[in-house]
């Protein structure tokens, strides 16, 4: 994706509706404390959290995601921004996790670590609310351009997935599948499970 592409989806999502997911998931959380907001983009769901008195820490690896919300909570101390990737970060101790359509970008041989450290901060009877790219998504198949959007995608089956949520309470969860036009207006077909879960004491 080029730097051009990128700008116009930053631009179209910065304030995108708030998903069904996450709106369910601030209901079930025992306490509005600290969330995590694993890629952030330009800050659509920290707007969100913040109104619902949550203090957010969100990363991105993207130098203008974070700049962007750099500019746009500047003036918040209960916002706290890191340019970072999912193995670089450093999670503090929380009680929701949001990892919607990033997690699709964690490359493969980190993912397991990766989800080690995530579900390690969450505190006993936090919320992960997720998103992970099914393999009949059009991300997943041997045809979609890597050099064009991103090299590394990561997919997972029901199975897989569900195997990573052992010792959560799996709250919600669905299988979306539906064709349409991406943000920047390119065919797509998604194949996307996403869920709402909260670790087991």
């Amino acid at each position: 994706m080029t730097t051009t592409e990128k700008s116009r989806y930053y631009d179209l999502t910065e304030h995108s509706a708030v998903r069904d997911d996450l709106r369910f998931a601030v209901t079930c959380v025992a306490k509005h404390g600290v969330v995590i907001d694993c890629g952030c983009g330009a800050g659509a769901d920290i707007a969100y959290l913040r109104a619902q008195g949550f203090t957010v820490h969100a990363f991105d690896i993207e130098p203008e995601a974070i700049a962007r919300c750099q500019t746009r909570f500047s003036h918040d101390p209960q916002v706290h921004l890191s340019q970072a990737s999912f193995s670089s970060f450093a999670y503090p101790q929380a009680d929701l996790i949001v990892a919607d359509a990033s997690l699709f970008f964690c490359p493969v041989a980190e993912f397991d670590r990766v989800w080690e450290r995530l579900t390690g901060a969450l505190l006993p009877d936090g919320l992960f609310c997720g998103s992970f790219v099914g393999p009949e998504d059009t991300m997943a198949s041997e045809h979609y351009s890597r050099d064009a959007y991103w090299p590394e995608v990561l997919v997972l089956d029901e199975r897989q997935i569900k195997h990573k949520l052992l010792g959560f309470d799996i709250l919600r969860w669905q299988e979306h599948r539906v064709s349409g036009e991406t943000a920047n207006g390119e065919p797509h077909h998604w194949h996307i499970f996403s869920m709402v879960a909260r670790k087991s004491n």
